[in-house]
């Protein structure tokens, strides 16, 4: 997978660059690292894993992923099954960027009680740009490690956020 990015200020061909998405996978671990450097951290694939089928002891509602020391994304909170998605809105920080990983329980549009999966980029405009920059370079290898989590949301506001308005909406669009 190739993404070609031109710098705005660049004169046409001569400075294209490209970001590539790099992933090894033999029997005992799968890697996913962007071209930013950055790898998803064994913990979080292990984790994950469990936490799709709600297994001892990730039977959680959330994970909020951090990219530690610009090299390798991290869990940095887990929420427990009792939280609720305000809980976790709560818990990002105003002003840098997150990955967030939450098990969303609502009512279909025919009024059954259902659940979802739901991945979220959390890339606030008032974030630094480096962070910003850092942060959607490298949510590919996140996704990659995800395998399954059909619904990916991107927040740059606490407007993006807003359950009813946002979240809700693109919920019911996958049942």
């Amino acid at each position: 997978f190739f993404f070609y990015y031109r710098h705005p200020s660049s004169h046409p061909p001569a400075t294209l660059k490209s970001i590539a998405l790099f992933s090894s996978i033999d029997k005992h671990n799968i890697t996913a690292t962007m071209a930013t450097g950055v790898q998803v951290g064994d913990e979080v694939v292990k984790s994950f894993s469990a936490f799709k089928l709600q297994q001892e002891p990730y039977n959680l509602r959330y994970f909020i992923y951090e990219i530690k020391d610009k090299k390798t994304i991290t869990i940095e909170k887990q929420g427990a099954r009792e939280k609720t998605y305000d809980d976790l809105v709560e818990e990002l920080p105003e002003n840098d960027c997150r990955y967030v990983l939450i098990d969303i329980d609502f009512e279909s549009s025919d009024g059954r009680p259902t659940s979802k999966i739901v991945f979220i980029t959390w890339n606030p405009d008032t974030a630094k740009i480096r962070s910003k920059m850092l942060y959607s370079g490298s949510k590919e290898a996140l996704k990659s490690a995800l395998t399954g989590v059909g619904i990916h949301i991107n927040a740059t506001d606490h407007s993006e956020l807003d359950f009813e308005t946002a979240i809700l909406p693109a919920l019911k669009k996958f049942t």
